[in-house]
């Protein structure tokens, strides 16, 4: 199984040590995702400054996926912390698919609500700088995501 996702987003590079042991089907589906070329030029979505970065819907909206089915869900005690990564859902606990969030501050109340899978090692900078707004006006990038 992978160890890192490495992305290049249009505003740097971002390193995100992945978490199997926390999130086994949850890494396996990034991953998976990832090395199909999936994530390259999907945009984030909804940036709430202080909060969070979401992306990973190939339309952009937040209301799509991938055609893969839905995740059970398999939350955990990893604390939703500055730099972790979580899967998006619909208030339905088993509904996560493709879309993601990098917390960019700690967000506790989001605990065992939500699949950690992941940790950005390096590249915070570039995260912090993606445009925000609920969609931005013109929205940050996955240029290419890979998992290796």
């Amino acid at each position: 199984m992978a160890d890192t996702l490495n992305l290049t987003l249009d505003t740097g590079e971002v390193v995100i040590k992945l978490r199997p042991d926390l999130a086994p089907g949850h890494v396996e589906r990034i991953a998976e995702l990832a090395n199909a070329g999936f994530y390259d030029g999907v945009v984030f979505h909804r940036v709430i400054d202080g909060f969070m970065a979401q992306g990973g819907d190939p339309t952009g909206t937040g209301g799509g996926g991938s055609d893969k089915p839905d995740l059970k869900a398999e939350f955990n005690k990893e604390p939703h912390k500055r730099g972790v990564c979580s899967m998006a859902r619909t208030s339905a606990p088993n509904s996560a698919n493709s879309q993601f969030f990098i917390c960019l501050a700690n967000a506790n109340f989001l605990d065992g609500q939500y699949t950690v899978w992941g940790e950005v090692t390096s590249g915070m900078d570039a995260v912090d700088k993606l445009p925000k707004g609920e969609p931005p006006r013109n929205p940050g990038k996955i240029l290419t995501a890979r998992a290796s």
